[in-house]
Order: C-alpha cells, then sequence, then structure tokens
C-alpha cells in the first residue's frame, strides 16, 4: 500500500513551525511526517538546526493520526546506541505506536561536532549494524551488548524501523 508522507525540513524551520506544518499535513491527510535529524543545517542561509528528539515529543502530543518517523538518525556518533533506542521507546509510547525509527550510518557535517575523528564508510556501517542490534534487544529489559544496562521505558510493541543506505555495494547486494 502506497503511503504519502511529509519532509519536516528541521534546517529550515523552528521547532514550533515544524509542530504547525505536521499538523496542517495530517489535516491534508498525509500518513505520515520524517523529520530530519541534523545538529547544522546544511547551509547556512536555512538558518535552524532544533533538536529533533524534542520536537518529536511535541508532534506526539499535536498530532492524532499522523505517523512519525525519524529521517534519519545516526545512533553512532552524536548519540549512543541505547539513548536513541530509550528515546524511540518513548516516542512510541507518548504517540500510540505511531512512531518508525529511521537509521543511517551519518553524514561528517552533522555528526562530527563531537570531535573523535570521521570513520570510513564500512566502519560507520558496521557501527550502526551493531547499534540497531542494541536498539532491537532495548525492547527487552537487558541488552547482552550493554550488560549494566536496563531499559525501564519499553515500547509496547516491537520499535519499527527503516535504514538509509548509501554506496555500491548496498545497490548490487539488493538492499
Amino acid at each position: 500500500m502506497l503511503k504519502l508522507g511529509y519532509k519536516l525540513m528541521s534546517e529550515e524551520h523552528g521547532p514550533t513551525e515544524l509542530v504547525r506544518n505536521a499538523q496542517r499535513a495530517e489535516q491534508a491527510g498525509f500518513d505520515f511526517a520524517a523529520i530530519s535529524d541534523h545538529f547544522f543545517p546544511w547551509l547556512e542561509e536555512q538558518g535552524h538546526a532544533p533538536f529533533a528528539w524534542s520536537v518529536l515529543g511535541a508532534l506526539a502530543n499535536a498530532t492524532r493520526r499522523l505517523g512519525l518517523m525519524t529521517a534519519v538518525t545516526c545512533p553512532t556518533m552524536r548519540y549512543h546506541p541505547a539513548i536513541i533506542a530509550q528515546g524511540a521507546a518513548t516516542v512510541g509510547l507518548l504517540s500510540d505506536d505511531r512512531f518508525t525509527l529511521g537509521l543511517g550510518s551519518g553524514e561528517r557535517l552533522n555528526e562530527h561536532i563531537v570531535s573523535i575523528g570521521w570513520p570510513g564508510r564500512r566502519e560507520r556501517q558496521e557501527r550502526l549494524s551493531e547499534a540497531v542490534d542494541i536498539i532491537q534487544r532495548s525492547a527487552g529489559r537487558r541488552s547482552d551488548k550493554l550488560p549494566r544496562t536496563l531499559f525501564y521505558t519499553r515500547p509496547c510493541a516491537v520499535i519499527r524501523q527503516a535504514e538509509a543506505q548509501a554506496g555500491r555495494s548496498h545497490c548490487s547486494r539488493g538492499h
């Protein structure tokens, strides 16, 4: 079934306007709204970069039917995967299970702020794979990858995930 989505460009709008845009998208009949999760706008002229996860909480409260999604979050550089698991579970509960977690291996522009260097594509994809495993295991109370971690806020259902992939090797493998 075809679903039509609305892109919430956090680089071009502040948080209040993003919430209004999502409400308008819901009223217009869109199936979901996907928010970008960037620390910097792509271009200085765009002028915005609100914290996507705070906006998602507001969106969950301001909409009733509209699916919500990150497009995309990198759970390996700026964020630890356990934090993303906690955030996804929280937004999933706040939105009555309307949330889909969109994940990707990151863009240097938005992830380099932690000053730990920028790994190559293969290492980023390996980190993403490990992060996805941690996030998926968070639906249970414990993760064997994080033995001292207990997840107290857990989603009612398995967190839906979508992954953004790039590169010739992903195309040739049918991803």
